[in-house]
Formats: structure tokens, sequence, C-alpha cells
């Protein structure tokens, strides 16, 4: 479980970083074959983003306390924020507008329009416990707190743990009858490219994220595919990458490449850490 747990965290750090360089870039405009640099945020190969920052926050809360407390995941969010904590280089990019108006303004996201995926992005860490879907929601709303974006991480949630135990993408979505909007999610693998949309909204990342898994038959295929759909591409790769890490795992020469482009991978073993509180599925 603790190797899944690594694989799962390093393939949602990797899709980040393969997909920084290309964040906002339109579909079709380019084509992401491997770990690169600058691009859209001037940053170095290997640099991860908002996405991989907020989910080693939540690991490193949960590894602390042994179960979800609300109060000191928002601490490590903070930390990231106000002292570029969970960072290669100590400073913070990439912050949402609702993220930031919940954690330095105190105005939490309830709206409609204020669904990005700022939880969902973040929300890996909670597979491998055995928090209930309220926590999970909970995690959500600690930044995004409509209904849709708290489901989103409850589904992501439940679809990871599936995954631990094995089962196929396909079959997991396939068995279960999703509500409004979610119901596409049950056979997101048969749509065309075309009607996978790549923004930042939450929904879209969701879909597409398991659009990407659904249709690979590798960690690389994975990440790559997501990172090509263009516009939110280092969210989708992470949201994506996590899973497809839990899956496949991190054994191939290319990803072992990748994950060694990761700079400052300490930070990420640190977070891991070798005695693990977390109390595994």
């Amino acid at each position: 479980m603790n190797s899944k747990l690594t694989d799962a965290i390093y393939g949602l750090a990797i899709g980040d970083a393969l997909g920084v360089p290309y964040e906002f870039c339109e579909r079709g405009t380019f084509t992401c074959e491997g770990m690169t640099g600058y691009g859209s945020h001037r940053k170095k190969a290997g640099t991860w983003s908002d996405d991989t920052a907020m989910t080693l926050a939540t690991l490193k809360s949960l590894k602390e306390k042994g179960s979800v407390d609300i109060e000191d995941i928002r601490k490590n969010f903070l930390l990231w924020i106000k002292e570029g904590a969970f960072t290669q280089d100590g400073r913070a990019y990439g912050i949402g507008h609702t993220t930031w108006n919940a954690l330095v303004e105190g105005r939490v996201g309830t709206h409609s329009y204020e669904n990005g995926n700022g939880s969902l992005m973040r929300i890996l860490p909670l597979v491998f416990t055995e928090c209930s879907d309220e926590e999970v929601r909970e995690v959500s709303a600690v930044t995004h707190a409509h209904y849709v974006s708290k489901e989103a991480c409850v589904l992501y949630v439940q679809i990871g743990r599936e995954l631990l135990k094995g089962r196929e993408i396909k079959e997991i979505l396939g068995s279960r009858k999703f509500e409004h909007p979610f119901e596409r999610l049950g056979n997101i693998w048969e749509y065309p490219v075309e009607e996978i949309k790549s923004s930042g909204y939450v929904l879209d990342t969701l879909e597409a994220a398991l659009w990407c898994l659904s249709n690979s038959k590798s960690y690389e295929e994975t990440v790559l595919k997501a990172v090509n759909l263009g516009g939110d591409t280092d969210s989708i790769a992470a949201v994506a990458g996590g899973l497809a890490g839990i899956v496949f795992g991190l054994e191939s020469e290319k990803a072992k490449e990748w994950k060694e482009c990761l700079y400052n991978r300490d930070i990420v073993e640190r977070c891991l850490g070798d005695e693990p509180k977390i109390t595994a599925i």
C-alpha cells in the first residue's frame, strides 16, 4: 500500500510538471512528448505547481495527524501561500481565485461559478485513508464548498479506492449510476476527444482525467494524453496522473526518467515519510 501511495503522489507530481509549460495553450497548437521547461510559466523543467504543493500539504497533515484535521490542512495551505512551503523554489504560484479568496480573504467558494478544480487537484491523499465521504467534502470545502466541487472530490476518492483494489477503470465507471451532472462518467471513454473539455471547471477536469485513464494502456500514455488536451494542462495531468500511478505504477524507464527530472524531490520524500500514520484502506 505504501508503494501505491508513493506511485500515486509521484504520478500526480510528474503529470503536473509535464503540464506546467503548456498551461493555457490551445489544443492542437503543441505536442508534449516529455519533460520540458519554461513555456507558459517560465519555469525550469521538472517544476510542479499548486496542484502538487497543495497535495503535499494535505499529505503532510494526514501523516502527522493520522486522520483528517481541517484546521491543520488549512494551516499547511497558508504556509504554502505565505512562505512557499511545499514548493521547489520557495515561491507559491498558480493560485486560483477561489483558493486565494478562501485562504487569504476568508471567503470560501460556494457559488456555481466558483467550481474550479482547486480542491479536486489536491484530494488524492484521501484515497489512502478511511475517512468518510463527508470528511472528503469537508476537505474540499476548505476552499471549494459548492455541491459540484465536493461531489467531484467524493467520486474521485471512491474511484481511487476501487482502483487500489485492482478493479479496472471501465468496470468501476460502467457499474455505477452517476447523478447529474456527472452522468457522462458512466461511459466517458466512449466520447470522442472533440467532446472532452479541458478547462479548469471541476467537472471538465474530472471527465478529462478519467477519459485519459480509461483510454490509455500505460502511465506515460495517460499523462501525455492529458497534457495534449490543452487548456488546464497541469491540473488535468495531475488528476489523471495520480490515478494512473495507482493503476500502472512508475516502473517504466520513461516514468523513472521523468521522476528523476523533478528537482528538489526530497520535498516529496519528506512528505511521504518512512513511517506513515495514515490508516490505509
